[in-house]
This record gives C-alpha cells, structure tokens and sequence, in this order.
C-alpha cells in the first residue's frame, strides 16, 4: 500500500493523507492538510475564549515549489524531492512560519513513505514548532506525532502529544483520540486511566449512533484483564459476541465464566461453541471433554476424544489416552475403557496406570489379568496409593483360590494407613474362607 497519497487536482488543490498503521492492526488517516495555491489572505481562528490567532498565506511561490517536491516523491524520485525540499529550505530566512511548517511537513511525508521514521518525527515536530501555524495544521500534525510515537513505543510522548491536541481543540474530543491515549496508557501499565479514557470513548461514540470498533472493545477487554476484573471482562466478551460473533469470543468467554467459578454457564458456553463448529483445536477440544467429565457427563467427553483420536486432531499420547481410558472408566464402560488403559499402562514409566488397569481388570471379574496388571504396577512403582493396589491384588488372588498369597497382599495393604481398615476386614473375611474351602476338600478327599 502507497501511504503517503498525494491527489493533484484540476483547481491546483493539493491533498496529502498519512496513512499509519495502529498497535490494534488497522489503518487510519491521521494527517489531511489541503493547501490552495491562491491563498494569499491572513487566516483567523478562532479558539473558543482564547485569543484569535493570526496566521501568515502560503504563498504561491513556495506552493510550487512543494508541488514538484510531491510529484517527483510521487514519482519515486525521493531523492529529487529532498533536494528539491532541500533548496526551499535554503531560502528559510524569506519564508513566514506557515511556509516554513508547510516545508518541514512534506519532508514529513516523504521521509515516512520511505519508512524513515525518525526523521519523519523531526520534521513534524520542526512543523510545530513554527509558530503561528493554522489550528487545524497544527493538530492534524500533533496527532501524526502521536501515531508515530505510538508506533516508536514511546508512551509517553504519546499522552504528551495528546494533551497538547486537546488543548488547542474547542468542542467534543473524538473519540480516536482517547482511543489512542488508552493505547498509550495501557502500554505504560497505567492500566485504571486507560481503562477511563477507552470508556469514554465508547459511551461517547455510542451515544452519538455507533457501533464501536471491534478493536477498541479487545483493548477494554485487555484492560480490564489487567486489573483483574474478571466480571469486567466477560461482561465485555459478551458484547463482542453480540456485535461480531467471532469464534474465539465464545472460547474467551467460557475461560472467564471458568474464572469466576461459574462451571455450569462455562461448560454450557462451550457447548454452544462446539455445536457451531467452533471447537477446532486440541486444546479446546481438550478443555471440553474435562468439562464433561468434572460436569458428570464423562461418556460425551470420552466421545469427544476417541474422535479427536482418530481424525488427528490429538495425539496419541500418554495424557490423551490415560484421560480417555478414565473418562470411559467414569461413563461405566470398562470395556471401551481397558484397551485405551493398556495402550497407555505401556507408555507409561510408573505403575499409575497399571494398577487403574488393574481394577478395571478385577472389576471385570478377569482375575488372572488383574494379577498380573497389579503386580506389574507395583515392580514399576511410584503408585499414589500402594496399599489399594496390594489389595486389589490380594482380592483377585482370593478369586483364584490362591489364599495364602492373598493374605500376604492384604497383610501388605494392612500396614498403609489408607488401605488398613478395609484390608484388615478382607483378610478376615478370607481367613474364614480359606478355612471354609480347605475344610471342604478334606471332607471331598476322605474316603
């Protein structure tokens, strides 16, 4: 994009438009001057209360010499239109100070179109500098100041520059100007005037029949994060939702309603998101199927990631599948729920998820492979709770009639503190039936 346009007209009206990028990504005009050739009389403006101020003519003589500085810029020749620029301020002394202002501004120009942004800024601060200068000149240039200290990262030059444009302003403030100011703030980290000067701005432009700029609501947003108002900021997520509906917005907002402790509006705002096919990454994807299972609904989230799975959209990694085969084991699907823990028990260094296995295996009444599940996670070891597992072990071994070993399990799971009670009335209970059994088949063997 050409952004310094420059439109010669028929009547010998020059205009020239800066055009800067801003830190929200989109591109405003934040410089016009229109320049008449045959402008000879004094201008008077008028400020408020202020005295009037005089203001010298742009002289014809001086216009064109500016004028063919801007064509050969225009043409590419850069540097013809500096030397060109360069002549003219030569014969500085000659010149009154809008001739002047008007000279160190086309330099502006040309220097920003070559992306020379330092000595863009020191022409236009040489421009308003000059005094008297037009009003309207001298704001319009303030204002390209402050863009360009914005674009620099220098803050506070930026609200400095500002303040100077409202004081010479009579009337409402626009609201790009607060706009830019909260920009600036927000940078500095001064994060509660920011957040007075962007809602000015949005009540203001409201109440006068606009929309405000998508941009100008994720800077509020972002704002508002920093103080750590989250009511704040979903308040204004929602709004966002309203007026431009991006995708993002819907998985913004069920983050914040996460935040503030609201599971039930965050799990529903999820789905919402999910059913608008707006559910498109992993981690999302991920995020919901939590939901699901914290929210007692695990058989949509073990669904929501066995596809996930399979179309590629998660890996096949440890965490995925562990959480998989825990989110079946939740849903009562021990079945769907034992190969997904298999695939995961032999990624995994530790026993965890062998002894999860484990009991899914007892569970199952397949006591043979709940033997060697447990023992296999207690070799690996590092179990969050090893007594339950000696236990599971000693109750499947029970199953197998093997009562001895399973004693010796339970009196294992007998000296940890979280598996002591139960196991204790376990190897009652199969003291008895050990005895039971035995006494049986002596009475089966006798002759």
């Amino acid at each position: 994009m050409k952004l310094l346009q420059c439109f010669l007209s028929k009547s010998r009206l020059i205009l020239c438009s800066l055009l800067i990028f801003s830190t929200t990504g989109t591109v405003s005009s934040v410089a016009s001057l229109l320049i008449t050739s045959t402008a000879v009389a004094q201008e008077e403006t008028k400020l408020g209360d202020r005295k009037t101020r005089r203001t010298p003519a742009l002289r014809a003589t001086v216009y064109e010499q500016l004028a063919r500085a801007q064509s050969a810029g225009d043409a590419g020749n850069v540097e013809d239109a500096i030397a060109i620029l360069d002549l003219v301020k030569s014969k500085a002394d000659s010149m009154n100070s809008y001739e002047r202002a008007m000279m160190y501004n086309f330099y502006g120009f040309i220097y920003y179109n070559e992306e020379r942004f330092d000595e863009t800024i020191e022409a236009f601060q040489a421009a308003i500098e000059e005094q008297p200068i037009p009003v309207s000149f001298e704001q319009t240039t303030i204002f390209s100041l402050a863009q360009l200290s914005m674009m620099q990262g220098q803050y506070d030059k930026v609200v400095g520059y500002l303040e100077r444009w409202e004081s010479l302003n009579d009337g409402k403030i626009p609201p790009k100007n607060y706009i830019l100011k909260a920009q600036a703030l927000y940078q500095n980290k001064q994060f509660s005037d920011a957040a007075r000067y962007i809602e000015e701005a949005i009540v203001n432009h409201e109440e006068a029949g606009f929309l405000p700029d998508e941009n100008w609501l994720t800077l509020q947003r972002a704002i508002y994060f920093e103080m750590k108002e989250p009511e704040k900021v979903k308040d204004i997520i929602a709004k966002l939702i309203r007026l431009y509906d991006e995708p993002k917005y819907w998985i913004q907002l069920a983050g914040m309603y996460g935040e503030l402790g609201r599971e039930k509006e965050q799990l529903a705002t999820m789905e919402v998101a999910y059913q608008r096919g707006f559910i498109n990454s992993a981690s999302d994807t991920y995020n919901l199927a939590q939901l699901y299972y914290y929210h007692g609904v695990p058989y949509k989230g073990a669904k929501l990631m066995e596809d996930a799975i399979a179309s590629g959209l998660l890996e096949e990694n440890l965490r995925n599948l562990k959480f998989l085969g825990q989110s079946w084991q939740r849903a009562k699907e021990e079945e769907k729920a034992v190969p997904v823990m298999q695939q995961a028990a032999q990624m995994s260094d530790d026993g965890k998820i062998d002894a999860q296995l484990a009991l899914l295996y007892f569970n199952l009444e397949q006591y043979d492979k709940a033997i060697d599940a447990a023992n296999v996670a207690i070799q690996k070891g590092d179990l969050d709770n090893i007594g339950n597992t000696h236990m599971v072990l000693g109750l499947a071994l029970y199953n197998t009639r093997q009562f001895a070993r399973a004693l010796d399990e339970l009196a294992k799971a007998e000296s940890f503190a979280g598996s002591r009670g139960a196991a204790r009335q376990w190897s009652k209970y199969v003291e008895k039936e050990k005895s039971t059994y035995e006494s049986r088949l002596a009475i089966e063997g006798a002759p």
